[in-house]
Parts: structure tokens; sequence; C-alpha cells
């Protein structure tokens, strides 16, 4: 995978424009499964290239390690209205707007009905489990919100020294677990 470059000095304001735009474009279906299509969205007024966070996200759920291992599930993108999954950065603001009626408090990422919202602050800076790895802590935070879109709970540390299900709460912190941006092989396997 491509690692998309942070500027270092990117400021990410707590509200936004408030005014998603869809990436355009499109990729064939990857995986094996039932076929989620799914669409990228961005803020406008975000200091990411749109194009660049939708070849995150391809990337992301294309990958061998990612929810399209083990026949969970097939997916596409594409730009047009009728999708499954709207996965979509916004600032801080919106994504509370867009996760109610949970509480995300300006720090976390949702996922409620088509929605996957992912806060811009966390896919600029990450979290402190995963230091200064945004890359992958880009790919746990699109792995841990669509697995919710797959059906899967949150999940906690297995011990003290086990890479943490990308289903537990790394945002948050790992506890004595490693942080882990792919599903585990039992999570692949497993649904709530």
């Amino acid at each position: 995978p491509t690692p998309v470059p942070t500027p270092t000095t990117v400021t990410i304001q707590h509200e936004g424009s408030g005014k998603l735009t869809r990436v355009p474009g499109q990729t064939r279906a990857f995986g094996t499964g039932p076929l989620i299509r799914y669409r990228v969205e961005i803020e406008e007024g975000l200091p990411f290239d749109p194009a660049e966070v939708a070849k995150v996200v391809d990337e992301t759920l294309s990958d061998p390690r990612s929810w399209a291992a083990a026949g969970r599930a097939r997916f596409m993108r594409t730009d047009d209205d009728d999708v499954d999954l709207r996965i979509i950065v916004a600032s801080p603001a919106t994504t509370d707007e867009l996760c109610e009626p949970l509480g995300t408090g300006g720090e976390l990422s949702c996922r409620i009905d088509d929605r996957v919202a992912l806060n811009a602050k966390r896919w600029a800076f990450g979290a402190e489990a995963f230091g200064d790895d945004v890359e992958n802590y880009r790919h746990y935070l699109v792995n841990h919100e669509v697995g919710h879109a797959l059906g899967e709970g949150h999940r906690d540390c297995g011990g003290e020294g086990e890479l943490a299900p990308v289903m537990m709460q790394q945002t948050k912190g790992v506890g004595a677990c490693l942080p882990n941006p792919w599903p585990l092989s039992w999570e692949l396997s497993a649904s709530d």
C-alpha cells in the first residue's frame, strides 16, 4: 500500500464547512462474499487530497488482510447514489453530527446506518497507541468502522503482548495488547 503523506503543519478545524463531496471514481469488486458498494466522501475544506483519501480506503478494503478475506465481503467503490456504505472523512463537529445519537465528543469516529464517519482529526494525527504510524492507524480506522457495518461488535485485548483485535477501540488505547490495523483470523471467521 502507498502511504498518504500528512503535512506536518496540517490544522484540522473543529468545525468544517458541513458540505460533503463524493470522490469520483470506482473500483472493480474485490474479495469474496456479499457485495458491499461504497462511496467515499470528504468534507470540503479539509487539508486532504480526496483522491488520496479514496486510495487509502480502497487499499485497506482490498488488502488480503482486511474483511475482504475469508468470504466476509466483496467491496466495490462507486460514486453512484445507490450504495450500501458512505465512507466519510469529516471535521470533528460534522463527525459528531453524522454519528448522533452516539457521543463521539469531537474525538471519535463511528458507523451509523449507512454512514462510516471518520474524524478528520484522527485521519490526520492518528491515536496514541499507534504513535507516529498514521498510515496503519488509517487502515485500523477503516477496518474497525467497516467491521461494525458487517455486524461486528467491540472486542477486548486477548492478553499481554498479543495483537489487539481490530474491533477493539484502539483509538482509546490498547491496554496490554499491541496496536493492530487488521482483523485477526478469528475475527474474520467470527460474527456477533
